[in-house]
């Protein structure tokens, strides 16, 4: 009997192939091959968690979960949106669980994390496109490990109304939307998102409750230039995000988005001392960053910049 599988990414099944460049050497890294990497694959496994370090091909995994860090994946392994840049699968996805923010709670417990990072699919198909399953996950967390603080990278609830406040009243420690790419971008990168959309999600988590820290991603090598990446951060700023993430894009299969040039690691610094000029409270800015790398150190500077900038009177 022939078991027919779903595609992985049916959407760009009639993509024509482009070639993925020779990774530089400031990319590669790694495999893991700890025995902590493997109990943290096994922790996943054993209480049926979906993360993005695996679903995305995160190329940090490998030391991230020697350090027994992981993201999780909420909401399902099946993505709504079919962006041009993600590794994750694109289709329709399965009803909620409603066991799974328990699950990731007791995850959080055992992995012993001071800071965890909760991330989920986009979920169109349901009618608050999953913001109080999100808010459910903060609550189950906070009630088992109080002393672990949360952050969450959500979608952007575009057509759901108000269901974004739910997950503000929440009160994640850190609400992270990614824009990923630069406006004229986004038709072929994120075409079900909307650039100004975002932004304005971003701008509601910060004047919904001001000790919230707001954060955003951006990926370079899609197409960008820099004067491009000085007006996102620019559009940011005058959104109140407190943290900015920039990284490489690397290209998962010869369907997805081209890579259009790899930015060495001078740029990066670059960009990180144009985004501190620009008031950020924290930047990360470095051809390996991705959303939730190194998250736990980097909210601890998040919350000892806030203090010195009202030490400051800023």
């Amino acid at each position: 009997m022939t078991i027919q599988l779903r595609p992985r990414h049916p959407e760009k099944a009639k993509k024509a192939d482009s070639v993925i460049p020779r990774k530089p050497k400031w990319i590669r890294k790694k495999k893991g091959d700890s025995a902590e990497y493997y109990e943290t694959r096994r922790l996943m496994r054993d209480h049926n968690l979906a993360t993005v370090c695996e679903e995305a091909a995160c190329p940090n995994i490998g030391e991230c979960w020697s350090k027994r860090h992981a993201t999780m994946m909420i909401m399902g392994e099946i993505c709504t949106r079919g962006c041009s840049f993600c590794n994750v699968a694109t289709g329709r996805p399965d009803a909620l669980d409603a066991f799974e923010p328990g699950r990731v709670a007791v995850a959080v417990k055992k992995l012993g994390l001071r800071h965890v990072v909760i991330t989920s699919v986009d979920r169109d198909d349901l009618a608050d496109g999953g913001a109080e399953h999100i808010a459910q996950t903060i609550r189950a967390v906070r009630h088992q490990n109080p002393g672990t603080t949360v952050e969450v990278l959500t979608p952007d609830f575009l057509g759901k109304g108000d269901a974004a406040d739910v997950v503000f009243d929440a009160a994640p420690d850190v609400f992270n939307h990614n824009l990923e790419t630069v406006p004229h971008l986004y038709p072929s990168v994120r075409p079900g998102a909307r650039y100004y959309a975002s932004l304005r999600l971003l701008d509601d988590a910060k004047r919904a409750n001001q000790n919230i820290f707001t954060k955003s991603g951006l990926m370079v090598g899609l197409g960008e230039s820099l004067n491009d990446v000085r007006q996102v951060m620019d559009d940011l700023r005058a959104a109140n995000v407190d943290f900015l993430t920039v990284g490489q894009y690397l290209q998962p299969t010869p369907k997805h988005h081209p890579i259009d040039r790899f930015w060495s690691p001078d740029e990066f610094a670059q960009l990180e001392q144009i985004a501190r000029s620009k008031g950020f409270l924290h930047v990360s800015a470095t051809p390996l960053t991705r959303s939730s790398f190194h998250a736990d150190e980097d909210f601890a500077a998040l919350k000892q910049a806030r203090q010195r900038a009202i030490a400051n009177g800023a």
